[in-house]
């Protein structure tokens, strides 16, 4: 028997949890001087900016670099600008000139920081004195030597290279490194500049023993995306393996910065710094690796030991040594460990112990704490993004995030979707596929909606929103049987009829694409109702508790992407596992001199009932509905034409 069900978004009509999430867009008029270039089309190229401002204010210009005067950020920055006499603060954000104005500046004495992620912030101290010409100022923003790399973007493999690497991987797994790398060398042929490539070839290296050439591709890999974790791990590791410590430590010292909370790369520095007689940083190390690992980080009570034991500390050494035997009494290392406990206590006992101290030292370096880890695993992308929480993104550093302000903003840009439209209407393309445990696509499936949807506030502090598809298909008529609606309405978390459901706060200022954004966290709180999302199987709808993430524009406060995923498992239905990711953009109603912000894509992954799925809805072919009709309008039954139709109260993006 055939199973339907469908994923809500809503369960009261008190509140909306299915809708398109619209807010306006002002756009300011330029002020630039209007010149006649009929008689001199070259004059453009030489015109100065002019900019308008009101009796008594001023004009202030930055522009912004990057570490040298000649070459333009290449990302937003973040202006604040702050009146010395009464504090009061205005945001700004530069153009894609790397230029930021703020107009109608009432004269007197101001403070600017300017902030850009990746880079360390600047301040300007600023004086308005006259309307006769802007002040200009340049800034030069220097990297944040701390700040992860931005600027390098993973290399985008062809169909014929994504293939033949999935099938590598499958032979790696079932340990045929003769096929795999036949494979890999097919695939590395279409698609060398892949750190994901290189990442396994170094790792098919490293399994053949060949120490050399892994080190080759992995510092390929590790050049090409500095964040990769698991390939600087593999990297320190193979040079633990051919006894070069200093490109061991420098390796492992970026793998823990990439991944702090993975005990292994703490304990193979530890290693690392053990080998170079670093002892106190090799203790540092083995106790974090101890208390990240827990039960699993027995290995690091062995680094632990010896680095007690070479800083002196005997009895704690041998404590840690002892640890290690009672959880590992078989390990290939245990006789070498009992040997050096034994000359430790003798060193201990001996009037003389610097006479012992030749001996010890050969003790421990004929230890190879590589033998007591596990065997490098292979571990594959996961099927759906990493969690929420799991995420650490860059941020700028030393800016304060406004977050009353950003919350309250971006909740006044969602408000206004039911203060300016009732309904409207999109061609929306659905992109359907199941998938297998590692991810891959089993088949693949595409629709084709007509989607509309209604946003109504009949009174004050209720709203109704419903949405449909025009073609009023039967549940069965979905891929997999499965009607997934909602998902762009998340959005709505921050409307004030609804974010107090919510635990809001605000990260830091962040970057999406290049323009700056403040990173808001959005979690479900446990004493407040939840009805933003549910599965509905059967005639039972089952609440899903959400928290997220919400990248929201530094000037405008519009959400351009959301992030969001379940609390915790509901093993009640067997939902174990789902991630919605929606981003949003401007659309343009030109008859109506309107910009919307709406979305262009929602996609969802979701682990349900044993069986992997990704969704992906897109959106295109607006129409909107306008509030001051009062007609009754039929809701079109064919795909919107390029043109506008009816009388001037609805028009198609």
């Amino acid at each position: 028997m055939t199973c339907s069900w469908k994923i809500v978004a809503t369960f009261s009509m008190r509140y909306f949890g299915v809708a398109l999430y619209l807010g306006c867009m002002l756009c300011a008029p330029s002020g630039a001087q209007s010149v006649d270039l009929r008689d001199n089309p070259g004059a453009i190229l030489a015109l100065p900016t002019y900019y308008r401002t009101a009796v008594g204010t001023g004009t202030i210009v930055l522009a912004v670099s990057s570490e040298r005067k000649s070459v333009h950020l290449d990302r937003q920055a973040l202006l604040k600008l702050v009146n010395v006499k009464n504090q009061a603060t205005t945001w700004q954000t530069t153009e894609d000139t790397s230029k930021g104005v703020f107009a109608d500046i009432p004269y007197g004495s101001y403070s600017v920081d300017v902030s850009a992620v990746g880079y360390l912030s600047a301040h300007k101290d600023i004086q308005v004195m006259d309307s006769f010409g802007p002040v200009q100022i340049e800034v030069v923003l220097q990297r944040d030597p701390a700040a992860l790399n931005l600027d390098v973007a993973d290399a985008v493999m062809s169909p014929k290279a994504r293939k033949d690497t999935k099938r590598a991987v499958s032979a790696l797994k079932s340990s045929n490194l003769e096929k795999a790398e036949k494979q890999l060398d097919e695939a590395y042929k279409l698609s060398p500049t892949s750190p994901d490539l290189n990442f396994l070839l170094g790792y098919l290296y490293f399994q053949k023993k060949d120490f050399v050439r892994a080190g080759t591709f992995l510092t390929t890999a590790t050049n090409l995306n500095p964040r990769h974790a698991q390939a600087l791990e593999l990297l320190g590791r193979a040079g633990l393996e051919r006894q070069d410590y200093p490109a061991a430590r420098s390796a492992l010292e970026q793998a823990v910065l990439a991944d702090e909370e993975n005990w292994l790369p703490h304990n193979l520095l530890a290693d690392a710094y053990l080998h170079e007689r670093s002892y106190d940083k090799a203790r540092d190390e083995a106790q974090v690796a101890i208390s990240k690992g827990k039960s699993n980080a027995g290995p690091a009570e062995l680094v632990l030991g010896q680095a007690l034991v070479g800083l002196g500390q005997n009895q704690e050494g041998i404590q840690a040594l002892n640890a290690f035997l009672q959880e590992s009494p078989q390990d290939a290392m245990a006789k070498q460990v009992r040997d050096l406990i034994v000359q430790v206590q003798e060193r201990a006992s001996s009037p003389t112990q610097t006479a012992n101290a030749p001996k010890l030292e050969a003790q421990l370096s004929g230890i190879d704490n590589l033998a007591s880890l596990p065997a490098p695993g292979l571990s594959v992308k996961p099927w759906q993004p990493a969690s929420i929480d799991d995420v650490k993104l860059a941020l700028a550093s030393g800016v304060a995030c406004p977050s009353d302000k950003v919350i309250e903003e971006s909740g006044r840009r969602v408000q206004e979707l039911v203060q300016d439209v009732t309904r409207f209407s999109a061609v929306e393309d659905l992109f359907h596929q199941p998938l297998d445990e590692f991810g891959n696509p089993l088949r693949t499936e595409t629709r084709q909606y007509n989607y509309v949807a209604s946003i109504s506030e009949p009174e004050p502090g209720f709203l109704a929103v419903d949405e449909y598809r025009a073609q009023k298909i039967a549940l069965t008529d979905y891929p997999g049987n499965i009607a997934s609606t909602g998902f762009a309405g998340l959005a709505f978390v921050f409307h004030p009829h609804v974010r107090d459901n919510f635990d809001m706060s605000c990260e830091g200022l962040g970057d999406w694409h290049g323009q700056a954004t403040w990173l808001v966290h959005f979690r479900q709180r446990d004493d407040r109702p939840n009805r933003m999302h549910g599965y509905k199987v059967g005639d039972e709808v089952h609440p899903v508790k959400l928290k997220g993430r919400a990248w929201i524009t530094a000037d405008k406060f519009q959400i351009v992407r959301i992030e969001a995923e379940m609390v915790s498992p509901m093993p009640e239905i067997q939902l174990l596992s789902e991630h919605q990711v929606v981003e949003y953009g401007p659309i343009p109603f030109q008859n109506k001199n309107i910009s919307l912000w709406l979305p262009k894509t929602a996609e969802i992954y979701f682990d349900f009932r044993k069986h992997r799925y990704y969704r992906r809805h897109s959106f295109d072919h607006y129409m909107l509905f306008s509030v001051d009709s009062e007609e009754k309008r039929k809701v079109p039954t064919n795909k919107p034409a390029d043109k506008p139709e009816g009388s001037g109260h609805e028009q198609r993006r």
